[in-house]
């Protein structure tokens, strides 16, 4: 059975890598072949001749069988969810949708976002819009608000009240009547990047939108019922209630974001900066309801009432003989983790952990010991048979990897532990107390050893997933899993439903333990060797990495253990990639409506723009959701110079999160002296026509703008653009800006200006009406433009016309809503692109 499982594993994994399904008939029967296969499989255990023979083939086929019916499981709940889709007619278009409120809803700075489950879709001109039946919505406090956002969502905040009177309060369960304007989940997509797309697949949300104003529409926006029940209403109803009750006891107390996190599993009111110290200290796993948090509830209930069972002898019931007492509490127990787990919105730790328990569970009621790889391989079963898509999110590696390397690690060392905890029978109280010391010392020394090889074991699997590994890890630990298990999450559960003022104790307890907690982790944070940064390893360096890791954690007694420090050398000596001499790189990161483009030469790297702001909110921007993401995979912890070519923040909404990340040497902008993002740029510089310098045979030159420009305040901060040409050989690129149609005059008719020619160009104000001119475009002569722009964007950036201008002129025309980042390559002779969404198509792409 456990090889068929991993066979299923690997045939969803498989699956995951497609890009483009099959039809339903063939995985349809792909998945009966399986199972006829497994069936085949079972067969041969009964057999007792050539049982070595028998055995192989058995297991052969049970992974085969595994791995078809794991593939084509998957693609069946694929091509059921893609089928819920958006139709493409109905994108911009107002639809009037009745439905329920699914979910919780999380509120920010500029209004409310919610999942909202539909009902019907109303007629529009005779026409019945064909919707999914489960949208991403957000509700704006204005109507400028109501704009397309081409952003992932903002950074949310916990208070329930809404944030403008214009806005009603949504809460889950209400069934509404609601105006909105809908487009396909598009996410932009960029490698080592989140997949936004998938995410919102997993969630079978196939559209998001934003719901119209009121004063907009000739039928207002309407409540029709308070509450319509159904079990997942009811779930997040009390969810919501749970949340409430929190936010009331502790207002305004900066750490209320996280007993919300541990209660109901709601993470979207805890700070950035708080996320930032969780993550380098390696306790995110504790600030999330883990599997430990589960586990230690179900025991906590377990205990309890097998306690009361047993004593029921005293009410006269005698309960335990017609139920064994520890019968009632594994049953207690799985209640308790099934409540705390559908409660914590049911991610993959919790559920790992509740199938874990369940089959244990099962396995004590039918008296049979059950061993621990099939309990891990059920468990994987389950949570990939309601969800073939959790693989592909660091979660279920690190939750799976986790318990994995503990029973790995404690491998020939129960026994031993074992021995100990034989009782002592006639010993004197002396005795007794120093045994007593003795069971302590030895469990402080088995936990300690369980964090080291939690520590070692998730290294390398660490490294693969995110580049960075905090060394600082068993110290915040070794503090944080005992305050959190044993007291805070304990103080929070009681807290939010106990009656006050017992509640507003706990929760302030709770709270003011966690603060403590974080001064201390504060502390570890802010080291320089808090965190070890790394480019991703290739594939074999993390399974050389993980064989030595594996050799290190090996049962006392393997030979030449030590042996598997060796294994990391590849991991310590990775180092960031480059292009080779005579070559540059150019990478055009998709940030939705927003420039940002990296230059590499063999030993220096530019780059050009930081993205849009997406919000208010603190990281809400390019640099922290793109740039930095991709520059830490990379292992690129500095950079030679960034160009914020002006102001408008769809170019310098990125800056202070790069400026945070990596080390700048220096910046070069247009923005005025005084702005808030020059004071915190290091060496600033204003850009000027007739700068330049040279890198490993490449030529940087500023063409653009002029001195006169900066003089008075008649000018737009788009006519400063800083426009940068760079030169390898016979080949160049042009990245010009936000200028438009006086700026391209006055450069096709400068003096100074004598060469525009290049071979890419970035399209001018991302492809404006107002930008692109004929004669500036035949001055430049591009073979290749690049149009950096949202989806669907409010703009209609690129226009039309001009897209049609550059193919009439016979250049090729990339986009980066239909590609996703491009990468160009350059030699001194010859310019290749190459598109993150062709090289690495998936089959939920564009769907």
């Amino acid at each position: 059975m456990r090889s068929a499982i991993l066979g299923f594993a690997g045939g969803v994994a498989l699956l995951q890598m497609q890009g483009q399904l099959q039809s339903w008939e063939l995985h349809a029967g792909l998945l009966v072949l399986a199972l006829l296969l497994l069936l085949i499989g079972w067969c041969l255990v009964r057999g007792k001749r050539n049982a070595g023979v028998r055995k192989g083939l058995r297991v052969s086929l049970f992974l085969l069988a595994g791995g078809g019916a794991g593939f084509a499981w998957g693609g069946l709940m694929a091509q059921h969810y893609l089928d819920d889709a958006l139709a493409p007619a109905w994108e911009g278009r107002d639809v009037t949708v009745i439905g329920t409120i699914d979910g919780l809803p999380g509120q920010f700075e500029r209004g409310v976002r919610f999942n909202f489950k539909v009902e019907q879709a109303l007629a529009q001109g005779g026409e019945v819009p064909q919707l999914p039946s489960r949208l991403a919505l957000s509700w704006y406090s204005t109507a400028a608000g109501n704009a397309a956002i081409d952003a992932a969502p903002d950074t949310v905040a916990i208070v329930p009240a809404p944030p403008a009177a214009a806005l009603p309060l949504i809460q889950p369960g209400e069934r509404w009547q609601l105006t909105v304007r809908l487009k396909r989940a598009h996410g932009n997509a960029n490698p080592h990047g989140f997949d936004y797309e998938v995410w919102m697949l997993e969630r079978q949300l196939r559209a998001t939108g934003s719901v119209r104003p009121d004063q907009q529409l000739p039928v207002k926006n309407q409540r029709l019922d308070a509450f319509v029940w159904s079990p997942s209403s009811a779930v997040a109803y009390a969810r919501n209630w749970l949340r409430a009750r929190i936010v009331a006891a502790l207002p305004g107390q900066p750490y209320a974001g996280v007993i919300v996190a541990l209660v109901v599993g709601d993470q979207r009111a805890i700070e950035r900066d708080d996320w930032t110290i969780f993550t380098r200290t390696g306790v995110g796993h504790l600030v999330a309801i883990s599997g430990l948090h589960i586990a230690m509830v179900a025991g906590l209930f377990a205990a309890l009432v097998s306690f009361l069972w047993r004593r029921s002898f005293f009410t006269g019931a005698q309960l335990p003989l017609l139920l064994p007492a520890p019968k009632v509490a594994v049953l207690a127990g799985l209640a308790a983790a099934f409540g705390y787990a559908v409660l914590a919105g049911w991610g993959i730790p919790a559920q790992r952990t509740f199938y874990m328990l369940a089959v244990v569970g099962l396995s004590y009621w039918a008296g049979r010991v059950t061993p621990i790889s099939t309990i891990m391989a059920l468990a994987l079963a389950v949570v990939l048979l309601f969800d073939p898509w959790a693989l592909l999110w660091p979660g279920f590696w690190l939750s799976f990897g986790t318990v994995t390397i503990i029973l790995y690690a404690s491998a020939g060392r129960v026994g031993n532990d074992a021995l100990m905890e034989l009782p002592v029978a006639s010993k004197a109280q002396r005795q007794r107390r120093f045994m007593a010391w003795r069971t302590l010392w030895r469990k402080l020394r088995s936990g300690a050893y369980t964090q080291y090889s939690v520590t070692l074991g998730l290294l390398p699997l660490t490294m693969l997933l995110f580049g960075q590994y905090s060394l600082v890890s068993p110290l915040a630990n070794g503090v944080a899993i005992p305050l959190m298990t044993l007291l805070v999450v304990p103080l929070s559960l009681l807290g939010s439903v106990l009656p006050a003022p017992l509640s507003l104790w706990c929760l302030q307890l709770a709270h003011d333990l966690i603060a403590w907690l974080s001064v201390w982790l504060g502390w570890l944070s802010s080291q320089p060797f808090a965190v070890w940064y790394a480019p991703l390893p290739a594939p074999w360096m993390f399974a050389v990495a993980l064989g030595g890791t594996l050799l290190l954690l090996a049962p006392r007694g393997w030979p030449v253990r030590w042996l598997g420090w060796f294994g990391w050398l590849p991991l310590l000596l990775n180092a960031p990639t480059a292009p080779p001499d005579g070559q540059m790189q150019v990478t055009a990161l998709d940030v939705g409506q927003g420039m940002a483009l990296l230059v590499e030469t063999p030993h220096h790297r530019l780059l050009y723009d930081t993205g849009p702001s997406y919000g208010p909110g603190v990281g809400a921007d390019a640099g922290s959701r793109a740039i930095m993401p991709y520059l830490l995979a990379r292992g690129i912890d500095h950079l030679d110079v960034v160009v914020v070519s002006h102001s408008d923040s769809d170019h310098a909404g990125g800056l202070l999160s790069v400026l945070a990340g990596v080390k700048v040497d220096k910046v070069f902008s247009s923005m005025p002296l005084d702005h808030r993002l020059v004071q915190a740029s290091p060496n600033h510089q204003r850009c000027l026509a007739g700068q330049e310098w040279r890198w490993d045979g490449a030529e940087f030159r500023m063409l653009y703008p002029v001195q006169p420009l900066y003089d008075g305040d008649k000018w737009t901060s788009n006519a400063r653009s800083c426009l940068l040409k760079v030169t390898l050989g016979k080949q160049a690129m042009l990245f010009p800006g936000d200028i438009e149609a006086v700026q391209e005059d006055q450069l096709v008719n400068s003096a100074a200006v004598t060469d525009l020619h290049a071979s890419v160009l970035v399209a001018p104000h991302h492809g404006s009406g107002s930008s692109s001119t004929v004669p500036f475009l035949q001055a430049v002569k591009p073979q290749l433009v690049l149009f950096q722009m949202g989806y669907r964007n409010r703009f209609n950036h690129p226009k039309p016309e001009i897209v049609t201008r550059y193919q009439e002129l016979g250049i090729r025309t990339l986009r980066s809503d239909d590609a996703g980042a491009i990468t160009i390559n350059f030699n001194r002779q010859t310019v290749d692109a190459e598109t993150y969404r062709q090289s690495h198509v998936r089959y939920w792409y564009g769907q």
